[in-house]
């Protein structure tokens, strides 16, 4: 340190009095005799330790510190900065907000050090932000620079050498296979890395696919997905075997599909663990089996529901029936429109103390503390409708039951609900008004529907605008046409939150480091809401139809998925061609 920089940090550390003014005098004439850094002399002599020395050093120069130790880094932001240039200065990207790049540094007052980062991020048309941060905190965060890539080809290598020690491996015993399997660690670690970078990309399913030349591994993003790596063909049975082994699967049954699950515990790239389940199926393939990974983050938070995308009028009808102390509440859509994740965002508002709520659920994909959680097995006769008759033996104020599927649980679910329970389940329809229909089909009689259903939720999952490189854009003329159609009939209470003056703005991606140049990020929910009044009652124990109902429906002031899309569309949210694909029955 410089004389006067030294003098000024002693000055500074007398006055915050962290030590004895003998002790800080030491430090000071150690640092002045060796020419070192006063905070770095400050943890060797064990006043503290290196991280609230940084700390300190971080207020002395009123630079923000920043603790990268246990912080999992994006790819795509480390790449803001070659690795070369990171390891040589000592200073790593951690985020990306807009064009404001933040850079961590180990020494913020290097000049070299400064001179290379401006250049750098001059050259992306980047502004840096500048942090401190710790020896320790770089070191930990710098080994990130590994990537998916790289990790894999190591290992394939070792894979190759495994298959050809072992003559190929192909004509072995289950048994023996089994312990190959489980004993040499290159087969292992694929899957490994497979299924970590899949939990810290934040994917929701892995397809393992053979084809002809190659074993192609793809993630669902958002809901679509994409390409991540392609392995060689030679190595397919032993990694499929190995998923099978995890889940405990029979790996010399090939000729029909199998169904298992099992934990793993993913430790990112700085060392953190975290668990996660994965629900496997196999699918017998012309070119050998495939797999497909569910993955359920059971540790992640539960949104609420105005985070999902419930608003207005949708919301106050659901807060409404679900203080009810019994009836049925259905969430419908099709598979992967979110219907869970919804069920739990209701689980958490009823979850309080002084009731009993017992779950039934194929799988168990959040776990919550307070609530009694079971996972139905058919293969030994556990269902829904089986697990529900044993719940109402439980004394349950609350249950809920993943999905209804046949008649008896229809059934059984209908009687709680007129027993005095609450009930929470989905069912598969293609929107709100096809529910009453639908549990007719299933034999459930219309006064008994009129009786116990309380509320019913339509959704569908639309991506979300990436808010990093959110745009406006102009309507086209006959977009805008189309989108005024769609909005004409919705109640007022709606109009008054949306700009709907001549020249409709909407928004767009551009794409992103930050949405990995997707223009997208996220997803959120679309819905529509129809509660049992006494008008509807009456169109029930007449002769149904879904006219009708839908009748029934304005006159609740009920927007559809598709209205509810386009206000979210007016509003930033989304895109048209989001809600239209997501609407287009």
């Amino acid at each position: 340190m410089e004389s006067d920089e030294l003098e000024r940090a002693y000055n500074f550390l007398v006055a915050k009095k962290l030590t004895a003014k003998k002790k800080i005098d030491e430090i000071f004439e150690e640092s002045k005799k060796n020419n070192l850094d006063f905070f770095e002399v400050l943890y060797k002599k064990k006043v503290t330790d290196e991280e609230n020395s940084i700390k300190i050093k971080a207020e002395f120069l009123n630079i923000p510190y920043i603790d990268l130790k246990n912080k999992v880094l994006d790819v795509n932001i480390l790449k803001e900065i070659p690795e070369k240039a990171a390891m040589f200065y000592k200073f790593i990207p951690f985020e990306r907000m807009g064009n404001i790049l933040k850079v961590a540094m180990v020494d913020p007052t290097d000049i070299d050090a400064l001179d290379a980062l401006r250049f750098i991020s001059t050259k992306h048309n980047l502004n840096e932000k500048i942090y401190i941060i710790s020896k320790d905190g770089f070191n930990n965060a710098v080994k990130q620079y590994r990537t998916f890539n790289e990790e894999l080809k190591d290992v394939l290598k070792n894979v190759d050498r495994q298959i050809v020690s072992r003559g190929g491996m192909f004509k072995k015993q289950e048994e023996e296979m089994k312990v190959v399997l489980e004993e040499e660690a290159p087969v292992s670690k694929i899957v490994d890395i497979i299924i970590s970078h899949a939990v810290e990309g934040k994917a929701s399913d892995i397809h393992i696919e053979p084809t002809q030349d190659e074993l192609k591994v793809r993630y669902r993003l958002d809901g679509a997905l994409h390409d991540s790596l392609i392995l060689p063909k030679k190595i397919s049975l032993v990694v499929i075997s190995r998923v099978k082994i995890l889940a405990n699967l029979k790996i010399d049954e090939t000729r029909k599909p199998q169904d298992g699950r099992f934990r793993f515990e993913v430790k990112n790239r700085v060392g953190t663990d975290k668990g996660v389940d994965l629900r496997v199926s196999t699918f017998p393939t012309v070119n050998g089996e495939k797999v497909v990974m569910r993955i359920l983050d059971t540790s992640s938070d539960i949104s609420s529901l105005e985070n999902l995308g419930v608003w207005q009028k949708g919301l106050e009808m659901i807060n409404k029936n679900i203080s009810k102390p019994f009836g049925i509440i259905l969430i419908t859509g099709p598979t992967g429109s979110g219907k869970s994740t919804t069920l739990y965002a209701i689980l958490k508002i009823l979850n309080r103390e002084g009731v009993n709520i017992v779950t039934l659920e194929d799988p168990v994909e959040y776990y919550l503390d307070g609530i009694n959680q079971s996972q139905v097995q058919p293969e030994i006769g556990y269902t829904f409708s089986s697990g529900l008759r044993s719940i109402l033996r439980q004394d349950p104020d609350i249950i809920m039951v993943g999905e209804i599927r046949d008649k008896e649980t229809a059934e059984l679910a209908t009687h709680a609900a007129l027993t005095g329970h609450l009930v929470l389940s989905t069912l598969h329809t293609n929107n709100v008004i096809g529910v009453i229909p639908r549990l007719i089909d299933m034999g459930i009689e219309p006064f008994l529907i009129a009786s116990s259903l309380n509320v019913a939720v339509g959704q569908r999952l639309v991506k979300k605008i990436c808010n990093f490189c959110k745009e406006k854009v102009k309507a086209s003329p006959a977009m805008e046409k189309f989108i005024r159609k769609e909005l004409e009939e919705i109640p007022d209470i709606y109009k008054s939150n949306l700009d709907l003056r001549v020249d409709l703005k909407l928004f767009r991606g551009k794409g992103c480091v930050e949405c990995k140049k997707a223009g997208t990020s996220g997803r959120i929910g679309i819905f529509e809401v129809l509660s049992m009044t006494p008008e509807l009652e009456t169109v029930i124990s007449s002769k149904i139809t879904e006219n009708e109902i839908i009748k029934e429906a304005k006159r609740q002031e009920m927007i559809t998925m598709r209205q509810d899309g386009m206000i979210k569309v007016l509003n930033g949210l989304t895109t048209i061609e989001e809600v239209l694909r997501a609407t287009e029955e």
